[in-house]
């Protein structure tokens, strides 16, 4: 499953960067995000509930942020597991200077299985695509609030 996404915000991207790394961030902003907290080494354990159609319930697994560029770009790496299946993905996150505000461009991919695979793949990239962009406009808030 691909997963892609471009989103623009007011401000340099040495703020983007520093609250896109803040774990408190990521975690108020992350749909479903129950609990995230520091394994070391910019990897985290995470903990979520999460509903995709009629396929509900509770994951487990790690984030990690590996090949830091600071403010440029980071590879971010997911895997976990619940009752209705498992989840592994990794995604180039890029963020673009453009003067007074920084583009991030996200593209990556996923696997599923379980439960969840049966969903379908159509109905499980909307559903990702949904959740990126809830992400992201929960953070263009956070944003806002500091660069103001």
């Amino acid at each position: 499953m691909e997963l892609s996404g471009s989103y623009s915000f007011a401000a340099p991207a040495a703020v983007v960067w520093n609250l896109l790394v803040d774990p408190e961030a990521v975690a108020s902003c992350l749909p479903g995000c129950d609990r995230l907290e520091p394994l070391g080494d910019d990897r985290y354990r995470a903990e979520l509930t999460m509903a995709v159609s009629m396929v509900s319930g509770k994951y487990s697994g790690t984030l990690a942020m590996l090949d830091k560029e600071p403010p440029r770009s980071f590879r971010l790496v997911v895997e976990g597991s619940g009752q209705a299946g498992f989840v592994k993905g990794e995604a180039r996150v890029d963020l673009i200077a453009q003067g007074d505000t920084t583009l991030v461009s996200v593209n990556g991919q996923g696997q599923v299985g379980g439960l969840l695979a049966r969903v379908g793949q159509r109905l499980l990239g909307a559903a990702s695509k949904m959740l990126l962009d809830q992400f992201f406009a929960c953070f263009d808030k956070k944003v806002r609030s500091v660069s103001s």
